[in-house]
């Protein structure tokens, strides 16, 4: 028997636990025990004391693996799901989202990271890093949720509708670093918009409080090859070029899209050891491009997943990303051995642990780290049989397969159900906030003269 002195907390059996630690550990008929929020023992079933577990998750012979994480997303845009599609990234942003954004406030923060913690909590998701206004808000949902999350404020040059000028905004995220110090689940990071949308001296300070208080940088790079362009006109070399120039490369910056890069800045890029995060499904929605993930694997850069928001996606599922991941690859370099089912799922797991700085905390089923544990019902039609568990979890699975998740310990979803809050409450609040957003812009109406003028042309 593993052994186990004093009583643990939690004991979930009865599967195969996917472990994604360095040595690709498959445990058949495994389990998984559980000491307040941490991993206690790994191992097969036998060796452990079931009647000593205070709490038992049954697995039914199902998948117990590591929680997904979200690298990169904009989880209170739930607000504006469905709100302006179809269009081009600048389109998209200048006419639609930056207006409606205008109309934001703490309360609606609140309630559409709520939504977001709900929807990704239920797909299988225990971690995600988030970059909005009202930031927050966003880490007081994570933290109501019990959700793990990096959380920062959006910064760019021109005035926000939540902090007002850049000197403030500084100060917000200097008092954000403060309040959520030593948290168990939060962790703030400093998060320039973009290049194109921040001033060098801007991206300087930021760099400055990510290197004094050892928390992550996360920055929009080289999303659009028009976005690269501008940044050639203006500063006379590439965006990656542009931000090694001005010293702000580091190994805990997390550089997100990295569309319109050269194998020159993916030298660069490994050259500072920045992490990368890959948004496929929001790169095809508005037709950025495909991001040169291999070459950026082949030359040893840590890239991870993320979805993006649910407004350029819509959805915020890992599972659906990962399958968009390796498929996109495959077919642009017309190879189906390029991003195999197991480079994706560790995209999903222990790498985008370690893209966020969280690689010593979770990511992978191991004895010491938190306990960020999803279990997988592998017992449905479209999971029979099963060859190749990383093959299925990547091409086969998707998000409401996820029956049981717990994080830092603690289960939240129970049997496909969410129990650490009530959902229902927060859709109600959110069909309340879309009512209200209805009655300041038409947008449906503008969307819909929009559709029927390109339909008649």
């Amino acid at each position: 028997m593993v052994d186990l002195q004093d009583r643990p907390d939690l004991l979930v059996v009865n599967g195969t636990v996917l472990t994604m630690d360095e040595h690709g550990t498959v445990i058949q008929n495994g389990a998984v025990a559980v000491s307040g929020d941490s991993i206690r023992s790994v191992g097969p079933a036998e060796k452990f004391n079931i009647k000593g577990a205070a709490r038992i998750i049954d697995a039914n012979g199902g998948i117990i693996m590591p929680g997904l994480i979200n690298t990169h997303t904009h989880a209170a845009m739930t607000c504006f799901r469905g709100l302006a599609d179809d269009m081009d990234l600048m389109t998209w942003l200048n006419e639609y989202i930056f207006p409606a954004e205008a109309r934001l406030s703490h309360e609606r923060v609140y309630t559409g990271a709520m939504l977001a913690c709900a929807e990704m909590m239920l797909s299988g998701t225990t971690c995600f890093a988030d970059m909005y206004l009202f930031e927050d808000a966003v880490a007081q949902a994570a933290a109501r949720a019990g959700m793990r999350a990096v959380a920062g404020e959006v910064l760019y040059d021109f005035d926000s509708p939540n902090y007002g000028s850049i000197d403030k905004g500084f100060d917000y995220t200097l008092e954000l670093i403060d309040r959520w110090r030593n948290d168990p689940l939060i962790t703030i990071a400093v998060e320039p918009h973009s290049p194109y949308l921040c001033a060098p001296d801007l991206l300087r300070r930021a760099a400055a409080i990510s290197e004094e208080h050892e928390i992550p940088m996360i920055v929009h790079v080289a999303e659009t090859a028009g976005e690269a362009e501008q940044i050639r006109k203006t500063h006379g070399k590439s965006p990656v070029a542009h931000l090694a120039d001005i010293g702000v490369l580091s190994p805990r910056f997390l550089a997100c899209h990295c569309v319109a890069v050269s194998q020159e800045d993916i030298d660069l890029l490994r050259a500072h050891d920045v992490k990368v995060s890959h948004n496929p499904e929001s790169n095809m929605k508005l037709a950025s491009g495909i991001a040169p993930v291999p070459a950026m694997q082949a030359a040893g850069l840590c890239v991870a997943l993320g979805t993006d928001g649910p407004t350029s996606n819509n959805n915020l599922d890992m599972f659906m990303e990962m399958d968009a991941a390796a498929k996109i690859h495959k077919v642009s370099q017309m190879d189906p051995t390029v991003m195999d089912a197991g480079t994706v799922l560790r995209m999903a797991t222990i790498d985008a642990a370690s893209a966020l700085g969280l690689g010593n905390v979770t990511g992978s089923v191991e004895p010491g780290k938190k306990a960020d544990i999803i279990v997988i019902d592998t017992h449905k039609p479209h999971l029979t049989p099963m060859y190749n568990i990383c093959s299925h979890l990547v091409y086969a699975a998707g998000g409401a397969d996820v029956q049981h998740v717990v994080i830092n310990g603690v289960p939240v979803v129970d049997d496909g159900r969410l129990v650490s809050f009530d959902a229902e409450a927060v859709m109600e609040q959110m069909e309340q906030i879309a009512a209200e957003i209805r009655g300041l812009h038409d947008w449906t109406a503008k969307r819909a003269n929009t559709g029927a003028k390109a339909g008649k042309e």
